[in-house]
């Protein structure tokens, strides 16, 4: 009795706390909610939020790691107190792409080229020569005169044109295109193109027109455009 009271107390005495952390393979970030599991006493546990754990083994243990998404390993109990476990990803996480939109809205292109092009905007923004300020009335915009009179000012002004232009052209294909058009008319090139050509409409009748008035426009010009093509055709190089 006495001898296994003793073999026993050796067994419990040569149990330790042994600490961990898990890693992530590939990008070697600590990951959470993994599992271990000591193989010799089932007994199964978590680590923490910071990738940590705390579990009780003898020299010989062997402990199983394993978390969703991870392949399984299998770590022996080193012979100091820190366990330091990578799991290799199940699957190959690819490199970020970032995609730019392409299908923004005019609107959207428009902010994107004045936040580009921002120091066309900065004192120029305030281009009125009369500026109201609260409780004061009317007064002298002095970045108005500032603007009239310098060269920095005037291309400044000359860029928020080309800016505000190619604004209005992009606000017309978006809703004037292709598709649209040709679902409307029925035509098919040549002949979409040159319809669309002929008969493009303006930046104010694009944004104030409802969808009703703008298709009924649309019909009434391909009339027009279909009893006679040549209308508003350039003429031949001589």
């Amino acid at each position: 009795m006495v001898c296994i009271c003793g073999l026993a107390m050796k067994s419990f005495a040569q149990e330790r706390i042994v600490e961990g952390v898990v890693f992530d393979k590939t990008t070697k970030e600590r990951i959470a909610k993994v599992n271990i599991v000591n193989l010799r006493t089932k007994q199964s546990i978590y680590n923490t939020l910071k990738a940590e754990f705390k579990i009780s083994v003898l020299p010989d243990d062997q402990l199983i790691v394993s978390k969703l998404g991870y392949f399984t390993d299998t770590v022996k109990i080193p012979a100091n107190n820190t366990l330091l476990i990578y799991l290799k990803p199940t699957a190959t996480q690819l490199k970020q792409v970032n995609i730019r939109d392409t299908l923004q809205t005019p609107y959207k292109r428009y902010l994107a080229t004045k936040s580009e092009y921002s120091k066309a905007y900065g004192s120029n923004a305030y281009r009125d020569v009369l500026s109201l300020s609260p409780g004061s009335g009317a007064g002298i915009s002095i970045d108005a005169i500032w603007n009239s009179f310098s060269r920095e000012g005037r291309n400044a002004q000359k860029l928020q044109g080309y800016i505000e232009r190619d604004y209005h052209e992009n606000q017309i294909d978006f809703r004037f295109n292709k598709q649209f058009v040709a679902n409307i008319t029925g035509l098919k090139d040549p002949m979409l193109t040159d319809f669309m050509q002929k008969y493009r409409p303006g930046y104010y009748t694009v944004i104030n027109a409802g969808q009703y008035e703008f298709i009924a426009s649309i019909r009434a010009n391909l009339k027009r455009y279909l009893r006679n093509q040549k209308a508003f055709a350039l003429p031949d190089l001589k």
